[in-house]
């Protein structure tokens, strides 16, 4: 059964844990990433603040951590979310997430 990432964006603290444990599993040097955190911003709501949006995508390299996956874990970028905003499971599992929370699906 096909399973997918989902990421809440709305919760996601741009803390570059995601990247940094997928980094770590995979043994990707600095430059390369399974999934990369992008931010949006600053852009200036009022005179006193500030708005920012992070964004983790998952690129090319993204395997969904099949190594841990036989192992019976989570993907690591999961596993490690210190937001615990990225979901992972197969549409049906990941359904009240989709349907509650502002969410990006990647397969």
């Amino acid at each position: 059964m096909r399973k997918y990432l989902a990421i809440d964006y709305d919760y996601c603290t741009g803390c570059h844990t995601c990247e940094i444990a997928c980094q770590q599993e995979h043994g990707l040097d600095p430059e390369h990433f399974g999934i990369k955190l992008t931010q949006i911003g600053p852009d200036q709501i009022t005179d006193r603040h500030w708005q920012y949006e992070f964004v983790p995508v998952p690129t090319e390299r993204c395997d969904h951590c099949a190594q841990r996956q036989m192992d019976g874990k989570l993907p690591s970028c999961v596993q490690h979310c210190q937001a615990g905003c990225i979901y992972y499971g197969t549409l049906e599992e990941l359904g009240d997430k989709i349907d509650k929370l502002k969410v990006a699906i990647f397969s």
